[in-house]
């Protein structure tokens, strides 16, 4: 009887613990962030822009209001980060990952760019969609 009732709890904590879509979806999404943040840090901002949907329906709001398309937020990004020490080194603090559909998520959260020209702080809100399997940025709020 021992020996069930031992099979049946482990049977219990290994269902309660398993990978669950959305669990494998969060670790992919923030595997892209963490991709982007290196690119960033690196100061490969091309590299940073893998993480976005490479179509002119990306949409990117900032300061300056709207920005349609990836090349389009390529060129912001690298009109106001134009060397490295604007870059500096980026980090995140992830505030929200929340599932919108079988394939979308949005993400909120807090963007830090430790640099020696002056520090860069700020908030975004990052909607994400899988495509062609793979999980990509096609609309960003920053400010």
């Amino acid at each position: 009887m021992k020996k069930i009732v031992t099979l049946f709890c482990l049977l219990v904590f290994s269902i309660s613990y398993a990978q669950t879509p959305e669990n494998e979806d969060t670790k992919a999404i923030n595997k892209v962030l963490k991709n982007a943040r290196i690119a960033w840090s690196n100061n490969d901002i091309e590299g940073f822009m893998d993480s976005y949907w490479k179509s002119d329906s990306l949409a990117f709001y900032g300061k300056k209001g709207v920005t349609y398309g990836w090349h389009e937020t390529l060129d912001h990004y690298q009109t106001y980060y134009p060397t490295a020490a604007y870059t500096g080194k980026l980090s995140f603090k992830i505030n929200a990952i929340n599932k919108v559909s079988s394939d979308s998520y949005y993400v909120l959260g807090e963007y830090h760019i430790k640099r020696d020209i002056g520090n860069a702080d700020g908030i975004f809100m990052l909607v994400f969609k899988k495509i062609s399997g793979e999980w990509k940025i096609i609309a960003d709020t920053s400010v």
